[in-house]
């Protein structure tokens, strides 16, 4: 008994072992993040410092901006990756964890400009958006459409964000475009730079419709700089949301330590938006997964105060992979102590359908070379069962078997006798 008892012990553990390295997160993953030097890295490193804390390690991949960010989270070449609103992504690829910020559209222009503040009339302009394969690029490319502006009307330059003010200060570029949040630090300069000043556009609200991934947003007078009152006067801009994205297949306890880590680093009010309203599931343009839209909108469980992070983002998992083990288990140790009994009894009643030939045999008057070889058997079979070194409580049944042969010994002896 104890052995069977070891043996389902030990398959138990074993299954409760395998799933728990189911369950079992990775320790590291990848994030596209955009330039080094750019918002999305410095958004990446606070999300790398935050899953520190759980031992995940953050392997930050720079990039020229979104559209790359895009292109290897669908080659499957990072796990997750910051993308701008508006980048078209498959959805067989990609989920959506949250919209996570706004990033005003801002258009920089050297002070007293001549620039018309309506894009639809820039005509013969040096401007500059973003590098190929940033999400600047891309979106502007997109808000030249809305305008109705066509590539032969200006001259489109692809300079670095960061060369991109100081060529607009030397008077090689008329419009400097970004999308970025206002406090990125390449912008720092350009705020602090009087000859230099924003663009503030007209007919916003035409040009959002035109663009549906983008909303309008509004930059209090003075929120940049109340020192210098940057911008002097509320400033309406256009806004798109930034997204965390993931591939499909992504470990639920890795979505639940990234939607976590959005919840901190995001849920503050800034210069647009107020507090809480990020992360959200809403305006991302991509179907959002499960387990962070859960976190999301009801916050974590009752669980993440009493398991490790791992096992509290997996609990429904959890329930479905341990059931089973508990429905086959538990009926087994209800019928293990039957199956035992049966098992130990079957090892001796497997003798007596040859005590009962031997018996029926015995009615045939047999020869005494017969009678010999019927009591050899016996005794063999005596022999066999003495030897099934049965557990006390089973050994009545092999001192019953013992008994019977026994007896039919005694009436071969018997007969043996006669005949002699």
């Amino acid at each position: 008994m104890r052995l069977w008892l070891t043996l389902v012990a030990a398959t138990f553990l074993l299954a409760l072992g395998l799933v728990f390295l189911l369950l079992l997160p990775p320790k590291a993953l990848v994030m596209a993040a955009g330039p080094e030097n750019g918002a999305y890295a410095r958004v990446a490193a606070l999300y790398k410092e935050i899953l520190a804390r759980d031992g995940i390690e953050l392997d930050i991949r720079y990039t020229n901006g979104s559209v790359d960010n895009r292109d290897l989270l669908e080659n499957g070449e990072v796990d997750v990756a910051l993308l701008q609103g508006g980048i078209p992504i498959s959805k067989d690829t990609a989920e959506a964890i949250g919209g996570l910020f706004y990033e005003p559209m801002l258009f920089l222009v050297r002070a007293q400009t001549d620039v018309p503040r309506n894009p639809a009339h820039w005509k013969g302009l040096r401007i500059t958006a973003g590098q190929p394969g940033s999400g600047t690029a891309a979106a502007f490319a997109d808000f030249q459409e809305a305008v109705e502006l066509t590539p032969d009307d200006n001259e489109i330059l692809s300079l670095p964000y960061t060369d991109a003010v100081s060529a607009l200060r030397e008077g090689t570029v008329d419009v400097a475009v970004f999308v970025t949040t206002v406090d990125a630090p390449y912008l720092e300069q350009a705020f602090k730079a009087p000859d230099l000043s924003f663009l503030p556009l007209v007919y916003l609200d035409a040009i959002s419709r035109r663009l549906d991934y983008t909303t309008i947003a509004t930059v209090p007078s003075g929120a940049i700089s109340l020192e210098s009152v940057i911008p002097p006067a509320p400033q309406k801009v256009l806004a798109l949301e930034a997204r965390l994205a993931m591939v499909p297949d992504l470990h639920p306890a890795l979505i639940n330590r990234l939607t976590m880590a959005a919840k901190e680093l995001h849920a503050k009010r800034d210069i647009i938006t107020g507090r809480h309203f990020f992360p959200t599931i809403e305006g991302t343009g991509m179907s959002v997964n499960s387990v962070s839209r859960q976190l999301i909108q009801e916050g974590p469980s009752t669980w993440h105060d009493l398991l490790p992070y791992w096992m509290a983002a997996q609990v429904n998992r959890l329930l479905l992979l341990t059931l089973p083990i508990l429905l086959f288990v538990v009926p087994l140790f209800r019928v293990l102590p039957s199956l035992y009994a049966y098992f130990m009894g079957w090892r001796v009643w497997q003798h007596y359908p040859l005590i009962r030939q031997i018996e029926d045999e015995l009615a045939l008057q047999p020869s005494p070379e017969e009678l010999a070889e019927m009591d050899r058997q016996l005794v063999e079979m005596d022999e066999r069962i003495a030897r099934l070194g049965l557990p006390a409580a089973y050994r009545q049944a092999a001192y019953h078997a013992r008994m019977h042969i026994d007896l039919v010994r005694k009436r071969i002896h018997d007969r043996q006798v006669n005949v002699t």
